[in-house]
């Protein structure tokens, strides 16, 4: 007998710029759970996404040149309904701004990634070293927490 498929739960990932472990936290969480989740990712801001970053990635496998960082009002790669299961802040600065004025409907969480300003990288291969450890530790919350979409909900923070 067919089973009607369950619909995907809606995550965003949201930091600053949309320029950083947003953007990881979206293609991990594509990459790994394409049945179970729609990603998306935004900031309240956009800039480009850290070419830095992308490189680093790239060099260990990943690609993500396609990812493309956009605003809250970003119609073009975001619902248009604002409605998402998990609003998800991979930027504690950014969440303590906005969760208690967030637009959408979802719940919210704080996931504990390390800011890029906490980089103590003094030569280009600590840095590239930096990004390596960013890139494996969002992968390995993403794979952690995400495999079970019951999880979630114990790590809703607002």
């Amino acid at each position: 007998m067919f089973k009607k498929k369950e619909n995907k739960v809606r995550v965003l990932f949201v930091d600053a710029k949309n320029d950083f472990s947003s953007q990881v936290a979206e293609y991990f969480t594509s990459k790994l759970f394409p049945d179970m989740y729609e990603a998306y990712s935004a900031g309240p801001e956009h800039d480009i996404v850290d070419c830095e970053l992308i490189s680093a990635m790239y060099q260990n496998g990943e690609d993500m040149r396609r990812q493309v960082s956009k605003d809250f009002e970003d119609e073009d790669h975001l619902r248009k309904d604002q409605e998402y299961d998990y609003v998800i802040f991979t930027d504690s600065g950014v969440f303590e701004e906005w969760a208690p004025k967030t637009p959408w409907k979802g719940k919210q969480i704080l996931a504990p990634i390390r800011p890029r300003s906490e980089y103590t990288a003094t030569d280009d291969l600590e840095l590239y070293q930096e990004y390596v450890r960013t890139m494996e530790e969002v992968r390995a919350w993403v794979k952690e927490n995400l495999s079970d979409p019951s999880k979630l909900a114990s790590l809703v923070s607002a």
